[in-house]
């Protein structure tokens, strides 16, 4: 074997070998994948009974009950809204008029069965303990525009 065959050969075996990877990856992070959905597009959509689903939207004023350690609250996007059960606790940011996405299992049609909540902040959130730690550090400024 000459020493170009041979970097031929080693060129076309590692090109066939990083093809096949990313065909592996492409093929099996399609079967892994959870859409998020609004809620309108949920009750438009196809989805079946007992699918993993990831829904954002607002939690509705006045919609949270809790019954031992199960919430139950409806989240909408001012079109349509859903029922949605959690067992669990729920996120420090979580309340009422909040932004929220939801992963969990489909139970009927306007039901969903919350695995995990997930609450939303804006741009200008700081964690209490980052905040007393910048105070004490001083760098905390309080005028900003």
């Amino acid at each position: 074997m000459t020493v170009r065959f041979q970097r031929l050969l080693i060129i076309s075996l590692s090109l066939v070998f990083f093809i096949s990877a990313i065909l592996l990856i492409l093929f099996n992070s399609k079967k892994n994948l959870i859409f998020f959905y609004t809620p309108s597009e949920f009750l438009n959509s196809n989805i079946k009974i007992n699918d993993n689903i990831r829904i954002g939207g607002f939690v509705k004023e006045k919609s949270l009950i809790k019954k031992n350690n199960e919430y139950f609250f409806i989240i909408t996007d001012n079109n349509t809204f859903l029922n949605i059960t959690y067992n669990g606790l729920l996120p420090d940011l979580f309340r009422e008029g909040q932004g929220v996405v939801i992963e969990g299992n489909v139970l009927e049609n306007n039901y969903i069965n919350a695995k995990t909540v997930f609450a939303k902040h804006d741009e200008n959130y700081i964690p209490a303990s980052i905040k007393k730690q910048l105070e004490k550090n001083k760098f905390w400024k309080k005028e900003y525009e």
